[in-house]
């Protein structure tokens, strides 16, 4: 059974950083790819960050554009997404997810319907 388990949340003041990890256990991904969404309280759940499992290709929202990076370490099996100059609206749960087998683009990363395996979410709150 895939499993996947995020850790690195907390209280951050504005303009401080976080350091999320999605450790995936039960199976070996070789294709498609990582994601990171959020959802904020009352809103829906958006795309951050999303890179290509094999080739390292990375996608990111205009909102978190140049101020997050998603990487992978495939000897660990973890998907990182380092998030600086974080802002007061960057506040939200964060989720990992693992599928989009199928995408090539930023259109597609980007629609949570691609992914298949979700972890818990750690929430991330960013006090002004």
């Amino acid at each position: 059974q895939v499993q996947l388990v995020e850790s690195g949340g907390g209280l951050v003041q504005a303009g401080g950083s976080l350091r999320l990890s999605c450790a995936v256990s039960g199976r070996t991904f070789s294709t498609g790819g990582m994601g990171w969404f959020r959802q904020a309280p009352g809103k829906e759940r958006e795309f951050a960050a999303a890179i290509n499992w094999r080739r390292g290709n990375t996608y990111y929202a205009d909102s978190v554009k140049g101020r997050f990076t998603i990487s992978r370490d495939t000897a660990k099996n973890t998907v990182y997404l380092q998030m600086n100059s974080l802002k007061p609206e960057d506040t939200a749960v964060y989720y990992c997810a693992a599928g989009a087998y199928y995408c090539s683009a930023y259109g597609c990363y980007g629609r949570a319907a691609q992914y298949d395996f979700w972890g818990q979410g750690t929430q991330v709150t960013v006090s002004s």
